[in-house]
């Protein structure tokens, strides 16, 4: 690996390099936006460091154009995010999870970066269950996206998503065929 790859992949570089994806993506570069995160999600590869790849693959889902592409890569940046938080005790050191507080103001352990990312992730899974007409799993995930968000400490995020989590509910409450 030369000096540049590993430069690019260090903490700052990988969640530079996302963020200039996003950038790209809501600029209407939907496509070169996808590219990038393709890219990047094989150079951090299947070991590389969870809070950058759940970071990733839920910025990833944003840019497909297949709404099943998008509930794939939705599940997938769920399943990262779980799956680091059932390691081993010993394995839950930091130095595979990284992350960075949402506000800038520098890391944080990766196990509260990934807790503070599941209200969302769920929340993003129940809208691709509205979009593919899946109201039942829409409602488990806005279920889990309640839970996760209650545990959040009081303040605009919370409230944000508790007000994101009613608005989605409403729009299931809307649908056809809902259970009376």
């Amino acid at each position: 690996m030369t000096e540049q790859q590993r430069e690019e992949t260090s903490d700052d570089g990988v969640l530079t390099r996302i963020g200039q994806a996003i950038m790209l993506h809501r600029a209407g570069d939907r496509e070169e936006a996808r590219n990038r995160l393709h890219t990047l999600w094989h150079e951090i590869g299947p070991y590389g460091n969870a809070f950058h790849r759940c970071t990733l693959a839920h910025y990833m889902a944003d840019t497909q154009d297949d709404p099943k592409d998008e509930l794939d890569w939705d599940l997938r940046a769920l399943e990262v995010a779980e799956g680091f938080l059932t390691q081993r005790p010993e394995a839950d050191t930091g130095t595979r999870g990284g992350g960075q507080v949402a506000d800038g103001r520098g890391p944080r352990h990766p196990v509260i970066a990934l807790r503070a990312f599941f209200p969302v992730l769920h929340l993003n899974l129940a809208a691709d269950y509205v979009t593919l007409d899946r109201p039942a799993d829409a409602r488990a995930q806005l279920l889990r996206a309640r839970v996760w968000a209650d545990a959040l400490t009081d303040g605009a995020y919370r409230r944000g998503f508790r007000a994101e989590i009613e608005h989605l509910e409403g729009r299931i409450g809307a649908a056809p065929g809902r259970p009376s």
